[in-house]
């Protein structure tokens, strides 16, 4: 059944208004099991969170689920309320303002138009996936995506064109790692106009993603798998990736850092997000560790996005290995 048609039969929603870090751990709970929900910013450091119920649902549980993922005081602050059918989510987000990161623009159906014809229009509709740009690690990635094409550009203005084009167009270029509603991935595939692979843990988020990419006219530079992590052979096959993204969350960034490691191209790019500053630096440390550098920062709304390069390997280093 479609997610539309899910959310117009809802009757019931439970809100919550929260700091940021609170409404994605809320949220991430809820997903996880199958709960429908939507988390959008409202003002500095203030989210509001909506779990969508099409039936009365047992208000003790939903409650205890999200004690166990943020708090106490939390799980007090959810109220519960009785809503005519409708499409909660959309409505939810029709006032929200394009979001402007570089030359991205990330919006909505309703401010289509405001769009310049200078910049990179990346539609996204309401969901119940986390990414509809607002979020400063998500502005914080499309900002670091912006600087590396870029440069990419300036690279490739420089140098001659390369002798099979058709080979190079055809090459999957990036990886977006827990994409979401697909944000990161359609802004790569149009800024590169180049293939990009997406993946997500949750069946729901591919699912959106995909949508998001068709109704973006990227959907067949964009390909959506479900995946829990990097161990499919879908990822390997495609490898290596000259730029991955990733913004999750601390712990499953570190557990990932040895296969990003291992995907990503000798001076490719890897940008990672969905951290709170003072935990940028535990991040850094597993991937530094595995050879890889710093090489920016972008900090917004107390959130960080890194972004670092696997250095080229050495034309002496070549050599040694092939004499040994």
């Amino acid at each position: 059944m479609p997610e539309s048609s899910r959310i117009d039969a809802a009757t019931v929603v439970a809100r919550l208004v929260s700091d940021a870090a609170t409404a994605r751990k809320i949220a991430d709970a809820l997903a996880e099991n199958q709960f429908a929900v939507s988390a959008f910013e409202e003002g500095p450091r203030r989210w509001s969170l909506a779990i969508h119920f099409r039936d009365r649902p047992d208000e003790a549980a939903v409650r205890a689920l999200v004690a166990s993922a943020a708090d106490a005081a939390a799980a007090r602050a959810l109220t519960f309320e009785t809503l005519a059918p409708t499409d909660w989510v959309r409505k939810s987000l029709e006032g929200l303002d394009p979001v402007e990161a570089g030359r991205f623009v990330v919006h909505a159906a309703h401010a289509r138009t405001r769009v310049r014809a200078n910049r990179i229009g990346i539609e996204i509709e309401a969901s119940l996936a986390f990414g509809t740009g607002h979020h400063g690690t998500t502005r914080g990635c499309l900002l670091a995506l912006d600087r590396i094409v870029k440069a990419q550009r300036h690279r490739r203005a420089a140098s001659r064109p390369s002798a099979h084009p058709r080979r190079r167009r055809k090459q999957t270029v990036a990886l977006d790692v827990g994409t979401g509603t697909g944000v990161l991935a359609i802004a790569v595939a149009k800024s590169l106009r180049r293939p990009v692979l997406a993946s997500d843990v949750d069946r729901r988020a591919v699912a959106i993603a995909r949508g998001n990419a068709r109704s973006n006219r990227v959907g067949g530079a964009v390909e959506v798998i479900h995946a829990a992590g990097l161990r499919a052979a879908a990822f390997r096959v495609r490898a290596p990736y000259r730029l991955i993204l990733a913004n999750i969350l601390l712990d499953p960034l570190r557990e990932l850092a040895t296969p990003i490691a291992r995907l990503v191209a000798p001076k490719g790019h890897v940008v990672l997000s969905g951290l709170l500053a003072p935990q940028a630096a535990a991040a850094l440390a597993s991937y530094r560790a595995r050879g890889l550098a710093l090489v920016r920062r972008v900090t917004l709304e107390h959130w960080a996005t890194l972004v670092l390069v696997r250095p080229a390997v050495r034309r002496a280093a070549k050599r040694g290995r092939a004499a040994g």
